[in-house]
């Protein structure tokens, strides 16, 4: 039976963005919570794809095609397994709004409308949106359609923070990020061993978009040679007697390596991996990214611009300019791969807990237009979106790596960079 407190009868579930690891340990576990509680649980397949073009008659919403049912033979001994369960997909019913007046524009807000009248169609009382920062913006355009077009019956909106690279404010770390460190950890240790034997050396740019908390923790953890992340350009363009005007320089760049290179040559030491955070190639000056492609959420496409390749070609160029000894640099990129990888337990726990706390959030707190937050030994919290969306402009901010804190002076401290002017 369902909570009689609770006016929800039905709830839907979908997934948006890039994979994690641990994605149906969250899905099972909420799903698991409302089962068993009597509620039903819709999964709603590849994020709003097919919700955000919904219409009655000329594309209604088919069981099978748009949607699932979780029930317990769908969700028991789900949690450990790759991929997701409901798919995913970077579909964006909200792309047009981009500030609150557009909430009252009937055209920008059609796709908010589809949606809305696609989840009640199916008697959806609350929707449980699982997504990065782009889909917490996505859920919150929602919550504020709904009070906008002061709709009959509200769905309520939960929303689970999920992105790989842990740059999510309102939550310590998020889950799929100590696997993704995990795997590809291990992809460096294998670089590492490979520049051995070769006497070469390994450019890996990381995934991890704009902030390098997955860069910091694969070299930690993989014990790469040096790091570089966005937040190191002011103070790598400061110690070239360079001022950062918001860009990167890359012979800055360049030259930052080349010296890791002749310094542990000097050493004997004529191998390595420097780990790139992927999003340094969104510093670089508007002529390197005016060609290339944008999602639904007008992110550029990093993976087009291979900034791993395209720094080691530079350097091998300057080490001939100098007239130093030739050393065979490759570039590589790593992050696809580790996207599906098998949770290891913390990430499976993780992912367990926040799923539970979509249930707490809106059956036993009675709450809409929340996230659910993670404290201490895995304790639920809940942070409203008005503290996580600058109300005006309808954006989040990214959690950037504070370059006076512990965690990047611990990853400064174990690189191999002992000349590092960082």
């Amino acid at each position: 039976m369902a909570d009689a407190k609770s006016s929800i009868r039905r709830v839907g579930i979908l997934f948006a963005g890039g994979p994690a690891p641990g994605a149906n340990a969250v899905i099972s576990s909420a799903a698991l919570a409302f089962v068993k509680a009597g509620i039903e649980v819709v999964g709603f397949l590849h994020g709003y794809s097919r919700l955000q073009n919904f219409d009655e008659e000329r594309m209604p919403l088919v069981e099978g095609d748009a949607y699932i049912i979780l029930n317990f033979d769908r969700i028991v001994g789900a949690r450990n397994k790759r991929g997701i369960m409901i798919g995913t997909a970077r579909a964006n019913p909200g792309k047009m709004i981009t500030c609150p007046a557009d909430l009252d524009d009937a055209e920008k807000t059609a796709p908010l409308c589809r949606t809305y009248n696609g989840l009640r169609s199916l008697g959806i009382d609350a929707l449980i949106s699982i997504g990065g920062d782009d889909t917490l913006k996505t859920a919150n355009k929602l919550y504020e359609y709904q009070k906008h077009a002061n709709v009959d019956h509200k769905v309520r909106v939960i929303h689970l923070p999920k992105t790989i690279d842990n740059d999510y404010n309102g939550i310590d770390f998020t889950f799929g990020f100590f696997t993704s460190v995990n795997f590809m950890a291990q992809e460096i240790r294998n670089l590492e061993a490979d520049a051995r034997a070769g006497q070469s050396y390994f450019i890996a740019e990381c995934m991890g978009r704009k902030a390098g908390w997955l860069s910091y923790g694969v070299a930690m953890a993989g014990e790469a040679q040096m790091v570089v992340g966005v937040e190191d350009i002011p103070a790598l363009m400061a110690a070239a007697g360079k001022q950062f005007d918001g860009y990167l320089d890359l012979d800055v760049l360049v030259d930052h390596i080349v010296e890791l290179i002749m310094a542990r040559r000097a050493r004997r030491q004529k191998f390595g991996v420097v780990v790139l955070a992927e999003g340094l190639a969104e510093k670089l000056p508007p002529d390197f990214l005016s060609s290339t492609t944008r999602d639904e959420h007008g992110h550029i496409s990093l993976g087009d611009i291979h900034i791993g390749h395209l720094v080691a070609k530079l350097i091998m160029k300057r080490l001939s300019e100098r007239n130093l000894p030739k050393v065979k640099v490759n570039g590589v990129q790593l992050g696809y791969e580790a996207r599906c990888a098998s949770p290891h337990a913390f990430d499976v726990m993780l992912g367990c807990s926040l799923g539970v706390g979509a249930y707490v959030a809106l059956v036993e707190k009675d709450l809409d237009g929340h996230m659910v937050s993670m404290v201490g030994q895995l304790d639920h919290c809940f942070v409203p979106f008005c503290d996580l969306v600058d109300p005006k402009t309808l954006v989040t901010e990214v959690r950037y790596i504070n370059p006076d804190s512990d965690f990047h002076k611990l990853a400064l401290l174990l690189s191999d960079d002992f000349g590092s002017k960082l």
